[in-house]
C-alpha cells in the first residue's frame, strides 16, 4: 500500500475492507470506514467511493466516537 495521507484517492487504499453503517439508507448517503495496516482509519463518502479519503489516528477516531455517544453533535442532526 502506498503512503497514506489526508485527501488521497480512496481507490489507492488497496487491500482494505470498507464498512458502512447498518443505518445507511438505500441511496447510499453514508460514510464508510476502513482500518488501515498501520492502525489508522480511513473515511470516505459512500456516494463517491473513488473520491478522497480522510485518514485519522485511532485517538482521533476514539475522540469522535465518544463525542457522538455523549451527544455532542446532536445539534447537527436537526
Amino acid at each position: 500500500m502506498k503512503h497514506t495521507y489526508n485527501g488521497m484517492p480512496a481507490h489507492d487504499l488497496t487491500d482494505v475492507s470498507w464498512r458502512k453503517s447498518r443505518r445507511s439508507n438505500s441511496t447510499g448517503n453514508c460514510v464508510e470506514l476502513a482500518e488501515l495496516p498501520d492502525g489508522s482509519v480511513a473515511v470516505r463518502n459512500s456516494r463517491f467511493p473513488d473520491g478522497p479519503a480522510l485518514i485519522y489516528t485511532r485517538d482521533e477516531m476514539r475522540a469522535l466516537v465518544l463525542g457522538v455517544k455523549d451527544g455532542e453533535f446532536d445539534s447537527l442532526l436537526v
